[in-house]
């Protein structure tokens, strides 16, 4: 259950969803939220519109995560959180996306709530959902995606996950959404093609949803496999595959 703000002076965290970076996507309580904050701590992928909710007086840290560039340990943004809260501040940890969708939002609930700090969630839009309203279409579609799947490509050492349930994200009735993948989709698509799933079904990879330098790459799964592994995206990508992708993002790409 989450924890809500108090008003007695004591600290607390709010862990809050900023969408696919599009500030008008915010909620009205994450704006509620970043106007009260003593303490901003942002991920940079999160978009430095929603910092104009900022109070002048807050206090604002990076502490964004991106593969392949220096950052903070989740340990150190774990401490900061906690320190910041006990002083009596109200401290946002904004992420990109959702919270509770691969956002380590596990290990801060976890570490706040063991120091004894409330701790409340600010769900988001995630950019799996956004991704689909940019592109204009839906993830289900009935008779062909009757199950939505989302799943993370990378693990922690970077690497394609080891333990994917390949038969799950072979299934040609589900619509799948990869997180974090470019690097390891073409690995992941030879394994779903030797699973059965055919190299012809469509998928569509959004790059730097929510800004200007939003790009779309369509195609069959063998044909985007091909791309990332020729020449991978330079920004953050959402890559969705599916039946019910069927001519999804061709007009835009």
């Amino acid at each position: 259950m989450n924890s809500a703000p108090s008003s007695d002076g004591t600290g607390h965290i709010a862990l809050v969803g900023a969408g696919p970076g599009d500030v008008d996507l915010l909620t009205l309580r994450a704006v509620e939220r970043l106007r009260a904050a003593d303490v901003i701590l942002y991920d940079d992928l999160a978009g430095d519109a929603l910092l104009s909710y900022a109070r002048e007086d807050a206090e604002l840290i990076a502490v964004g995560k991106r593969a392949g560039h220096p950052s903070p340990k989740q340990d150190e943004v774990n401490r900061l959180m906690i320190s910041y809260a006990k002083l009596g501040k109200r401290v946002v940890r904004v992420k990109a996306g959702d919270p509770a969708i691969f956002a380590r939002a596990d290990e801060e609930i976890c570490a706040a709530r063991a120091a004894g700090v409330p701790i409340e969630i600010v769900p988001g839009i995630t950019t799996a959902t956004a991704a689909a309203a940019f592109l204009g279409t839906s993830l289900t579609k009935r008779l062909v995606a009757r199950r939505v799947q989302m799943v993370t490509g990378h693990d922690v050492d970077g690497a394609l996950p080891s333990d994917l349930d390949l038969a799950a994200l072979a299934d040609p009735g589900a619509t799948t959404c990869v997180f974090m993948g470019k690097a390891t989709f073409p690995a992941l698509a030879q394994k779903l093609i030797a699973k059965g799933l055919s190299a012809e079904t469509p998928t569509v990879v959004v790059e730097s949803l929510g800004t200007p330098a939003t790009q779309v790459i369509a195609g069959s799964l063998s044909e985007i496999a091909a791309r990332l592994a020729a020449a991978k995206p330079q920004g953050p990508c959402m890559i969705l595959y599916g039946a019910a992708l069927a001519g999804v993002g061709r007009e835009i790409a």
